[in-house]
């Protein structure tokens, strides 16, 4: 590729700083980037794939119990999710995160007492290890389901003002694709079972690995898209990682012989790296937010100064820590004259801007402990603790000039 010959260049040209070199790799990837993604998506295939047919070839065979722990720490996993996107739900209205919670817990549900059925059926010994739990498929692919509903959902119905009808909504969306999934796998003609001879030997887990290819598509252009508006949050790129990783989840299920084989064992490894990788994303955008509305709450939002209900609470810890120190502070209260006829005479839109200037200077020639405030229209108000020293430093700078012009 012609980019290869770019990064060699670097040697060739002797040193550059760290500036030059992003520059340059940043030049790289935006000439070059589809080859780099298309060349990183074979690495990533081949090692894959090398590692499935490791796994099949060495007949590695797990415990188990590593299943069950796996099972249940997702399912716990998705229950902390689930009680997050409710939290998110109710301060954003994020129709995504309330039908993902109920979907993740459903198929955590599912999979739990699947298991626990399974394992009853092992040790009575009246299960081949060759069969495939119809848990595994229901709550997979119920969760491949939830995914799409969720995107059909937020691209096509519009948002109701009524949070309750958005949760009755959801609530009937889940309802209605749980029965359906379990409808269509309980009256399929044969159970699912897995062909140890065969290359794909579970040929049915490319059912729910088709759904999430198509959620994981659609997550991608979202990314892009809110991209080019701004930068993406955390979420966004949760739910295309949750979404991947399953893909991933279920193409190594493809590949299993047996129960507790290699493959079956990355498939369950990467299911619950999925809800860690969901329920991190979530939290630390929910940390986001929440700094975003502290932010917003008590900050101006036209010039970012601090707002009325700051600088009450400014004044009310300056007082108390007058009293207690005996040290004097200063407020000085300063208003912009002659607004009304700019707004009059050139828009509102000026008059703004020159408040947002205003606000810019005060914020630009204040001390780091000092706090200035737009409390009013055009009405500031600036909080100085300690003044006495802002005194004497004019002082020595007045002194100083007097005495270089004697």
């Amino acid at each position: 590729m012609g980019g290869w010959g770019t990064i060699s260049g670097f040697a060739r040209h002797g040193q550059f700083s760290a500036t030059e070199v992003a520059a340059r790799l940043a030049a790289l990837w935006k000439k070059e980037h589809s080859r780099i993604l298309l060349a990183s998506a074979l690495g990533l295939g081949v090692i894959f794939l090398g590692s499935i047919f490791y796994l099949r070839s060495a007949e590695i065979v797990g415990n188990p119990q590593t299943y069950l722990y796996l099972e249940i720490g997702g399912t716990l996993i998705s229950f902390c999710y689930a009680a997050n996107a409710l939290v998110r739900f109710r301060g954003t209205h994020d129709r995504t995160a309330l039908i993902l919670s109920f979907g993740f817990v459903l198929s955590g549900i599912i999979e739990t007492v699947s298991y626990f059925g399974l394992n009853d059926q092992l040790q009575s010994g009246h299960v081949p290890m060759t069969s495939i739990p119809m848990g595994w498929m229901v709550s997979r692919t119920l969760l491949g389901v939830m995914l799409l509903a969720a995107i059909l959902i937020e691209r096509y119905i519009p948002t109701a003002r009524q949070p309750s009808r958005e949760t009755a909504g959801a609530l009937l969306v889940v309802a209605t694709a749980a029965y359906l999934t379990s409808a269509a796998f309980l009256a399929a003609p044969a159970a699912p079972v897995a062909h140890a001879s065969h290359v794909f030997s579970r040929p049915w887990d490319l059912l729910p690995a088709g759904l999430f290819l198509v959620a994981a598509i659609y997550f991608r252009k979202r990314l892009l898209s809110n991209a080019s508006k701004g930068a993406p949050s955390l979420y966004d790129y949760s739910l295309f990682g949750v979404a991947a990783l399953n893909i991933v989840c279920h193409l190594a299920a493809t590949f299993s012989r047996q129960l507790f084989d290699g493959p079956f064992f990355l498939a369950e490894v990467s299911k619950t790296l999925s809800y860690v990788v969901m329920l991190s994303g979530a939290l630390l955008d929910q940390a986001r937010l929440f700094e975003q509305v502290r932010s917003m709450a008590v900050s101006d939002p036209l010039t970012g100064l601090a707002n009325y209900r700051r600088l009450l609470s400014v004044l009310e810890a300056e007082l108390d820590r007058s009293r207690r120190t005996q040290r004097a502070f200063s407020i000085v209260l300063l208003d912009m004259d002659g607004l009304k006829a700019i707004n009059d005479q050139y828009g509102h839109l000026t008059g703004s801007r020159a408040l947002v200037r205003l606000g810019k200077i005060l914020r630009s020639h204040s001390r780091a402990i000092d706090t200035a405030a737009r409390y009013g229209g055009d009405e500031f108000a600036l909080v100085l603790p300690r003044p006495a020293a802002i005194l004497r430093a004019r002082c020595r700078t007045r002194s100083r000039a007097a005495s270089r012009r004697g």
